[in-house]
C-alpha cells in the first residue's frame, strides 16, 4: 500500500509541476488568499495555503446549496474522508467518523474528534459523546475540518477537530426563512433574523423538527435557539452568545439480519421488516443551555488579545426496552428454574455543567506569525441508572409489570478539570517556505466517587499530563500549487465513565452502569502527514494527502460474555492510515467535484476484543470494523437558467467488516472441531441523490431534494449478538439462542420540498 501511496504521490506532483509550468506562461493566474483560523479560541488567522496539512472548508452557500437533511449529511456527502453510520436510526443520532475516527453521540463509543462551536468545546464531558442535535444549525456560518493530532485544539483531537463558526447580524443581515416537508412526515423550520448598525449587531436563529421516521416507532422532534448580540468600536469587539435547546429522540438501533440456525443460514427480522423496531422504546431526551462570551482587543498594528468563557449545562435522560439479563441467562441455561420478568426497562439520567475561560494573543514579528494562550475547563457530571421489571408485548414493546417498583442501579458523581498552553508560530523561512511549528501542555485531573450495592466507594482522582508538539513545512511551488507535510502528536484522557467502568472482573452496562473505577492510561495520537494541494480560483482545486496515525494505549469498550456488560480497557496500539484526494472544478455554467479517500484502519498489536456475542482475536493488521476501506463522492451542480440549478450527487462506499466478525469466524472455536467460518461482511452500496432550485426573484427559492433515487436497500454498520427474537418471537426455553449479524439499515428513498425566503 505504501507504494501505491508513494505513486500516487509522484503522480499527482508531477501533474502540478506541469501545470505550474502552463500557467507561470499566462498572466491573468489567479491569486487566491484564503484566512483561516489555527487554533479553536480565536485570533487574526493564517492564509491557508502556508499551513503543512489539509484543512478542509465550507459553509454559506455551499451550507445553501446542498440542500441536506442535517449537519452530519452534510459533512458526510461534502466532506473528503467523512462517512456516517445510521448505527441508531435517528437522523441527529449519526456515527460520524474522519479517516476513522468517530464524533459520536453514543455512550462508550471510542471517541477520537474534538468538536467546537464559536471555540466552545461541544464534547460532553460523561464520555466525550456529541449530540448533533444540540447544535443551531440555522445558525452555523462556517466549517472547518482539520485533520490529524493537531495540538491546538486540546484534548481528544486524536485524528481531527471540527470548528464550526456561527452568524452574526453583521455577516448575514436581514430574514431567512426555510421550511420543507418531506417522507414519512419529516417537517422542519429554519429561521433567522441579523441586523447591524455602525457598532451594534444582533442576530437570532431557531430551528424547528418534526419526524414521524421511516422505521417503525421512530417519531422525534427537536428545537434549538441561538442568539448573539456584538458591538465594536475603534480596537474593541466583544461578543454575547446564548443557546438553548431540548429534542425528544428516537433510535431503535440495530435489527437482526442473517442468523445460523440447524446448519444453515436463516433470514431475520431484517430481510422480512426492514423498517421494524427490533426492541422499543430506546428514546433520548437532551436538553442544553449554553452561553459564552468573547472579547477582542487590538493591542497594536501587529497584536491581539482574545478573552473568551462560556458556562454550559446539559442533561440526558434515556429509556430503553431490552431483554432482561436473568431471561438471557434462563435461556442460554435451558430454562433451568423458574422463569423471570422477559424484559426490563431501562432508564437513566446525566447531568453535566461545565465552565471554562480562555486567553489568546497573537501577532506579527518580522517573518513570524505567531499564537500563544491558555485554555481552562471543568466540568461536574452526576449519572443514575435504574431498572424496572417489564414484559414484552406482541410487538416487542417493552411494558412495565403494574405495581413493579423502580430499583436503582449504580450511580457516580465525578469531576474533570483541564488545563491547556499552547505556542504556535508561522515562519516565513523563505520566499516560498512556510514553516509552522507548534505545542501544547496539557494537563487534566479526573475524579469520581461511584455508588452501588457495594455501597459508597472511595473516591478515585487520577492525573494526567502530555506535552504535544507538532512541527511541518508548506513550500509553495508556483501557480497555486503548495508541498507540505507535518508531523503532530496529540492525547485524550480517561473521562468519568470510563474510568468508572474499567475492571473486568465488575463489568458494566452502557449506558446504565458503573461498577469500579481502575486507573486507565491516557490515549496518545501521532500523525504523519504529506502532500500537495494546488488552487487557481474559488471553484478550481486540487489536494492529495497521505496521512498515518498510530494510537497508544486505545481507550475501547468491551464487552463480556453473552450480556450487554463490558468494560473499557487501554489496547496497545491501531493504526489509520490511507489517502485523501479532492478536486474540485468549473466549466462555465457546470460545477463538479470528486472526493475519494482510501483508509486502512486496523489493529496493530495481539489482542482479544469481547463483543458481546462471541471473543474475537486480533493480530496486527486486523481491520477495525464499521469503516469502508474504499469511499468515492462524485457532485455536479448546473446553473440552467438564473433562475433554475440542478445537482446530483454520487456516493459509493466498499464493504465494511461486521464487529464480531473481525476474524472471519461466527462462534468462538472450539478445541476438537474446524472453525465455524462466515462472511458476515456489510456489503458496499452507491447511492444517488438528485435536487433542483428555482429562483422566480432574489427573495424566494423553490426547492427539492430525492435521495436514495434507487430505492437501494442497503446497511452502514454490522454486529455479531444473539437473537432473541427469530423471526420475531420471543425465544422459549426449548429453543435454542442463535448468534445474528444485526445491521443498520440505511434510509430509503425520501423526498423532500421546501420553500426558502430572504430578505
Amino acid at each position: 500500500m505504501r507504494r501505491r501511496h508513494l505513486a500516487g504521490a509522484a503522480l499527482l506532483t508531477l501533474l502540478a509541476a506541469q501545470q505550474a509550468r502552463a500557467q507561470a506562461s499566462r498572466p491573468d493566474t489567479i491569486l487566491v488568499v484564503e484566512i483561516v483560523g489555527v487554533a479553536q479560541q480565536g485570533g487574526p488567522g493564517v492564509d491557508r495555503k502556508v499551513l503543512p496539512y489539509a484543512l478542509q472548508t465550507t459553509g454559506g452557500k455551499d451550507l445553501d446549496a446542498a440542500r441536506s437533511d442535517n449537519l452530519s449529511d452534510f459533512m458526510g456527502r461534502q466532506l473528503t474522508g467523512v462517512n456516517v453510520n445510521e448505527i441508531s436510526g435517528s437522523p441527529f443520532q449519526n456515527d460520524v467518523t474522519f479517516r476513522g475516527f468517530r464524533a459520536s453521540p453514543v455512550l462508550g463509543t471510542a471517541q477520537g474528534l474534538s468538536v467546537y462551536l464559536d471555540g466552545v468545546r461541544v464534547n460532553e464531558p460523561f464520555g466525550d459523546v456529541v449530540n448533533w442535535d444540540m447544535l443551531p444549525e440555522a445558525a452555523i456560518d462556517s466549517i472547518l475540518l482539520v485533520p490529524g493530532s493537531n495540538p491546538l485544539y486540546g484534548l481528544n483531537t486524536l485524528g481531527g477537530a471540527l470548528a464550526l463558526r456561527s452568524k452574526s447580524g453583521r455577516s448575514h443581515p436581514g430574514l431567512e426563512a426555510d421550511v420543507s416537508y418531506g417522507s414519512g412526515g419529516q417537517r422542519r423550520a429554519d429561521l433567522a433574523y441579523g441586523v447591524a448598525d455602525e457598532h451594534w449587531h444582533a442576530f437570532i436563529a431557531a430551528t424547528l423538527f418534526d419526524d414521524l421516521g421511516w422505521r417503525e416507532h421512530s417519531a422525534g422532534r427537536l428545537g434549538n435557539v441561538f442568539l448573539k448580540l456584538g458591538r465594536g468600536e475603534g480596537a474593541t469587539e466583544w461578543e454575547l452568545s446564548l443557546l438553548g435547546g431540548a429534542s425528544r429522540l428516537i433510535g431503535n438501533g440495530l435489527l437482526p439480519s442473517y442468523r445460523w440456525q440447524d446448519g444453515g443460514l436463516r433470514n431475520g427480522l431484517y430481510e422480512e421488516q426492514p423498517r421494524a423496531a427490533y426492541t422499543f422504546p430506546d428514546e433520548t431526551r437532551n436538553r442544553l443551555r449554553q452561553a459564552s462570551f468573547k472579547l477582542s482587543h487590538r493591542l497594536d498594528a501587529g497584536r491581539e488579545v482574545t478573552l473568551g468563557a462560556y458556562v454550559r449545562n446539559s442533561r440526558r435522560d434515556t429509556v430503553n426496552g431490552d431483554v432482561s439479563e436473568a431471561y438471557a441467562d434462563y435461556i442460554a441455561d435451558g430454562g433451568q428454574g423458574e422463569a423471570p420478568h422477559t424484559a426490563a426497562l431501562n432508564t437513566t439520567s446525566t447531568r453535566q455543567d461545565s465552565h471554562g475561560l480562555s486567553a489568546n494573543l497573537s501577532g506579527t514579528l518580522a517573518a513570524h506569525q505567531w499564537i500563544a494562550g491558555a485554555t481552562f475547563d471543568a466540568s461536574r457530571v452526576s449519572f443514575a441508572q435504574f431498572e424496572q421489571a417489564a414484559a414484552f408485548s406482541a410487538e416487542r414493546a417493552v411494558l412495565a409489570e403494574p405495581g413493579a417498583a423502580r430499583e436503582a442501579g449504580t450511580s457516580v458523581s465525578g469531576a474533570s478539570r483541564s488545563l491547556g498552553l499552547y505556542l504556535s508560530d508561522t515562519w516565513r523561512v523563505a520566499g516560498a517556505t512556510h514553516l509552522t511549528a507548534s505545542a501544547r501542555l496539557n494537563h487534566a485531573r479526573v475524579s469520581n466517587i461511584l455508588s452501588g450495592a457495594q455501597g459508597l466507594q472511595p473516591q478515585e482522582t487520577f492525573t494526567y499530563r502530555k506535552l504535544n508538539p507538532s512541527i511541518g513545512l508548506a513550500h509553495e511551488a508556483g501557480a497555486g500549487v503548495t508541498l507540505f507535510a507535518n508531523v503532530a502528536q496529540s492525547n485524550r484522557v480517561p473521562t468519568v465513565i470510563e474510568l468508572g467502568c474499567a475492571d473486568p472482573a465488575q463489568p458494566c452496562r452502557l449506558p446504565v452502569g458503573l461498577q469500579s473505577d481502575p486507573y486507565l492510561k491516557q490515549v496518545v495520537a501521532r500523525t504523519v502527514e504529506a502532500g500537495a494541494r494546488r488552487q487557481t480560483g474559488p471553484g478550481d482545486s486540487v489536494s492529495l494527502a497521505l496521512y498515518r496515525t498510530v494510537n497508544r494505549d486505545d481507550i475501547l469498550f468491551r464487552s463480556a460474555g453473552l450480556t450487554q456488560q463490558g468494560y473499557f480497557s487501554n489496547f496497545a496500539r491501531t493504526r489509520h492510515q490511507g489517502m485523501d484526494l479532492s478536486a474540485t472544478h468549473k466549466f462555465g455554467s457546470l460545477t463538479t467535484r470528486l472526493s475519494y479517500s482510501y483508509l486502512e484502519a486496523v489493529y496493530d498489536a495481539d489482542g482479544q476484543l469481547f463483543t458481546g456475542a462471541r471473543n474475537v482475536q486480533v493480530r496486527p493488521g486486523t481491520r477495525i470494523a464499521g469503516l469502508p476501506r474504499h469511499t468515492l463522492k462524485l457532485g455536479a451542480d448546473w446553473k440552467v437558467t438564473p433562475s433554475l440549478s440542478v445537482g446530483a450527487e454520487l456516493l459509493a462506499v466498499s464493504d465494511l467488516l461486521t464487529q464480531g466478525n473481525e476474524d472471519g469466524l461466527r462462534a468462538d472455536p472450539v478445541d476438537g472441531q474446524a472453525p465455524q467460518y462466515a462472511d458476515w461482511r456489510v456489503r458496499g452500496y452507491a447511492l444517488l441523490n438528485l435536487r433542483a432550485s428555482y429562483r422566480p426573484d432574489q427573495r424566494w427559492e423553490l426547492f427539492v431534494r430525492v435521495n436514495n433515487v434507487a430505492d437501494r436497500r442497503h446497511e452502514s454498520y454490522g454486529a455479531v449478538a444473539t437473537d432473541m427474537f427469530p423471526n420475531g418471537q420471543l425465544l422459549r426455553p426449548q429453543d435454542e439462542a442463535a448468534t445474528a449479524r444485526f445491521v443498520a439499515p440505511g434510509a430509503p428513498r425520501t423526498v423532500t420540498a421546501g420553500l426558502r425566503y430572504h430578505f
